[in-house]
């Protein structure tokens, strides 16, 4: 029992001695010795003059290290050389999972977002050997959380010994000027760099916060550099975080960055199908869901989330759900975001309204050129062709002489900002979009 014991003290060690620098860990840690294990009770000795500052100072590391090393219900006793039992070190908690019910069986796959479901399986099934890092990237509301939460609990189910940890950036933030304010960053580094897969959302909350950028780049060294699985979330890919250090970006890079984006009819009408079969909604028109999938296109949390309105107004009026209730609901829910057109408009439709509106030829519209006539037109059209269209990024961009779909997101991005800051500019886009919905007979 004694060798055993020596041998599994001997990964607490090597675990306390990541988390301290090597004086610290030599002069306060290395002394350290295991005396007996019973049940789940470990009993530690440290020197006589020093096993209380020892308790007080790194007490939570020790207790952390002994639960990696030993299973999460051990707990870790400093006692005196010589003497008996001192009072048990504080407990940490497990680690988070995150949403349980966020798996790959609940996950809709469609056009949008059919690489990163893909890529994030792979993750899943292989850690650290598919992809490390995966970076997914998107708009709020289109999965990613889905996403990473999904991969968590696959890992976890398939082998509960490895150990899972989901946080958010902010979470991350929080938590590291907090361990720096009470002095426990050493807690802190065991806590996040002593896992097989880390999964950070929203990992765009870092910028402009030095301090945690810098120990989020030593947290990804040691993972990555351990052979430990990264998965980090954005909603932008890593080129387009600028306010983060280059060295951030070019690792968050270096792995697979795969997007998400808004889905598209099809998938629309698959999640609002799956949500109301998995909540056991009753349906007696199933063109119900069709007006919802037409109406709100934005992303899945708003679509999910306009469902519900219209089914507890259904339940709260004792009416069918039909498609003239959800018209009604979706009527006084979304009246900016109400897509009544006696016909889609198509892609060539908009690039045609769009030239005939500013004087240009379809050819300039979709040729490289980036003069001040031609931008504010070409980003307008690719705007609107997001918005008027059921058209994914990439198909848009094949239409627009073959552009990537990140330009397309870029256009809609600067287009909707002058929107809504420019009075003219929101003029032009509201007469192109009532030409384009309400074409004349």
């Amino acid at each position: 029992m004694s060798r055993e014991l020596d041998h599994i003290w001997s990964h607490v060690q090597a675990q306390l001695a990541l988390v301290v620098d090597e004086a610290t860990y030599r002069i306060w840690l290395e002394p350290l010795r295991p005396v007996e294990l019973v049940d789940d009770r470990l009993l530690v000795e440290a020197p006589l003059h020093t096993c209380r500052w020892i308790h007080e100072r790194f007490g939570r590391v020790i207790q952390m290290a002994v639960e990696l090393a030993f299973g999460p219900s051990a707990r870790v006793e400093l006692v005196p050389h010589g003497h008996s039992a001192a009072g048990a070190a504080p407990r940490t908690s497990a680690p988070q999972l995150g949403n349980p019910k966020l798996t790959f069986d609940q996950f809709v796959i469609g056009d949008s977002n059919r690489l990163a479901h893909a890529a994030a399986l792979s993750v899943a099934e292989m850690p650290a050997q598919a992809y490390n890092p995966l970076f997914i990237c998107g708009p709020p509301g289109v999965g990613k959380t889905h996403l990473l939460n999904s991969i968590a609990n696959l890992v976890f189910a398939h082998d509960p010994s490895l150990c899972v940890r989901y946080t958010t950036g902010e979470s991350f933030v929080n938590e590291f000027l907090g361990a720096l304010a009470d002095r426990r960053t050493d807690e802190f580094k065991l806590r996040f760099r002593n896992v097989d897969l880390l999964l950070v959302d929203d990992v765009q909350f870092l910028e402009r916060k030095a301090r945690t950028e810098e120990e989020f780049f030593h947290t990804f060294n040691a993972l990555h550099d351990g052979g430990r699985q990264v998965v980090l979330s954005s909603d932008r890919p890593p080129r387009d975080l600028q306010a983060l250090e280059d060295r951030l970006r070019e690792r968050f890079e270096a792995g697979l960055v795969a997007d998400v984006q808004p889905p598209d009819l099809p998938t629309r009408l698959a999640i609002l199908r799956k949500r109301v079969h998995h909540d056991h909604i009753e349906l007696p028109d199933p063109s119900a869901l069709t007006v919802l999938a037409e109406r709100v296109r934005s992303n899945v949390r708003t679509l999910e989330g306009a469902l519900i309105r219209v089914v507890a107004f259904s339940s709260l009026t004792g009416r069918p759900l039909t498609a003239e209730l959800t018209g009604e609901v979706l009527d006084s829910l979304y009246p900016n975001t109400i897509l009544a057109r006696r016909r889609a408009a198509t892609v060539h439709d908009i690039q045609a309204v769009v030239c005939q509106q500013f004087g240009i030829s379809s050819s300039e519209l979709l040729s490289s050129a980036r003069t001040t006539r031609l931008a504010w037109p070409r980003q307008l059209a690719m705007y609107l062709a997001r918005e008027l269209t059921d058209d994914s990024l990439p198909a848009i961009g094949r239409q627009f002489g073959g552009r990537d779909h990140t330009t397309i997101l870029h256009a809609w991005r600067r287009a909707s900002a002058r929107i809504a800051s420019d009075a003219d500019a929101r003029a032009a886009a509201e007469t192109l979009r009532a030409a384009l919905t309400h074409p004349q007979p």
